[in-house]
């Protein structure tokens, strides 16, 4: 059974500005609550109760969120505003949360890289809070996608059709197709120009990973921006082992632009606040 998960969430959030200044942008709300914390439930309902998050400067805000407020507490205690605490405070007892500082920001695969200490040696899932996950009346994504690793007990990575003009925006698969949603991934490009994208199937930020993907990532070469790609090292694990691409059952919306933000929150409003 996978037991952690990695939030990387050492980023600037600069497409929030001024916002994003002060405060973390995986702590943005939807509706009433943070995205990050609609990616821990979502890890929870996995299985993976251990979050292991790879934090930066000016992130403490996201430390806090997931500790007792002994203030507020004490000064909502017998009021009816307790009850808006209670879905953080089950959350709390049911994980165990554990940080460590990115203090470069080197790419996706640097941030996973550096949680090597937290996770050991045992396969981790990986949640980027900026994707908003929802599966309502369903079992979340990586719940989805911890079934498919114990079947297939090698890494896996979520992934979704999107239009030919956006795809130069998110690393993208090549495969051979298994099933109707499986895929087996023969080669993984970061951020192609559209007209030769190897496909419009994009991955996007879930993905459930066995621990030798570590030594490739160390392996691995800075890129564009001297960052460092999991896109790459995902790649070599996939021509030197396995590697599936999911198509998962839900929606997903991208909560690192405007656009996407607001429609996530529109849509958990109209979801699960309009009627009560």
């Amino acid at each position: 059974m996978v037991t952690k998960c990695v939030f990387p969430v050492a980023g600037y959030g600069t497409r929030f500005l001024p916002a994003t200044k002060a405060m973390p942008k995986e702590m943005l709300p939807i509706v009433n609550k943070p995205l990050v914390q609609y990616g821990v439930e979502e890890a929870v309902e996995a299985g993976m109760r251990d979050i292991c998050f790879v934090t930066g400067r000016g992130k403490r805000a996201i430390e806090d969120h997931f500790d007792v407020s002994f203030e507020l507490e004490t000064q909502i205690a017998g009021s009816g505003k307790e009850a808006a605490l209670e879905g953080i405070r089950t959350l709390m007892e049911q994980a165990s949360f554990s940080y460590t500082r990115q203090n470069e920001m080197k790419g996706l695969g640097h941030a996973i890289l550096v949680s090597r200490r937290l996770v050991g040696d045992e396969p981790f899932g990986v949640v980027l809070a900026d994707d908003l996950c929802l599966n309502p009346g369903g079992d979340g994504v990586l719940a989805q996608m911890a079934r498919l690793h114990a079947q297939f007990r090698c890494s896996i990575v979520a992934v979704m059709e999107v239009p030919q003009e956006e795809i130069g925006a998110y690393g993208v698969i090549a495969g051979e197709a298994i099933s109707d949603d499986l895929i087996r991934v023969t080669d993984m490009v970061e951020k192609p120009d559209p007209a030769e994208a190897p496909s419009n199937l994009a991955v996007i930020g879930r993905y459930l990973l066995t621990p030798d993907i570590f030594g490739l990532i160390e392996a691995t070469e800075a890129g564009k921006n001297g960052e460092i790609q999991l896109t790459d090292a995902l790649r070599a694990q996939a021509q030197q082992g396995c590697v599936m691409a999911y198509k998962f059952k839900g929606r997903r919306f991208d909560c690192g632009s405007v656009p996407g933000f607001m429609e996530a929150t529109n849509h958990c409003y109209d979801t699960f606040f309009k009627n009560g």
